[in-house]
């Protein structure tokens, strides 16, 4: 078994407030902090894809990138990129959008478009510093 690492790197702006509507606005602002401004704020996020699996024995490649990268356009930046989360977007709209969760939900438009002997793993930077993956 010969299984390689490819990655695809694309980048979206969005808004999100982190808020949960059962709590007070005490707990929302002393769990969220400035995240739950309810003005909401933005971020850059950088997006890693990583799909896992063996060379074809035709082409050489693992995936076409080419058609990697326009899932990714597809399924993920023509839905969240320059978005308010909470307020645009379906996905999130009984979701609080939280990295991990914004990673999940990546995770689950790409996987099933992808064939299923490949592994896909999600890394996503909210900060330069603060970033998730998805599955661990």
């Amino acid at each position: 078994m010969n299984k390689v690492a490819v990655f695809r790197k694309e980048h979206f702006n969005a808004a999100h407030r982190l808020h949960n509507p059962s709590w007070t606005e005490e707990k929302n602002d002393a769990v969220f902090g400035l995240c739950n401004n309810p003005n909401y704020h933005g971020h850059n996020y950088e997006l890693e894809v990583k799909v896992i699996g063996e060379p074809d024995a035709e082409t050489g490649y693992v995936i076409d990138l080419k058609m990697l990268s326009d899932l990714i356009r597809e399924e993920v930046l023509g839905r969240f990129d320059h978005k308010n989360l909470n307020l645009d977007t379906v996905e999130f709209a009984q979701v609080n959008p939280t990295a991990e969760n914004i990673a999940i939900v990546i995770y689950n438009l790409l996987r099933p478009k992808l064939d299923t002997k490949l592994e896909l793993k999600i890394r996503l930077y909210e900060t330069e510093r603060n970033f998730v993956e998805y599955p661990v």
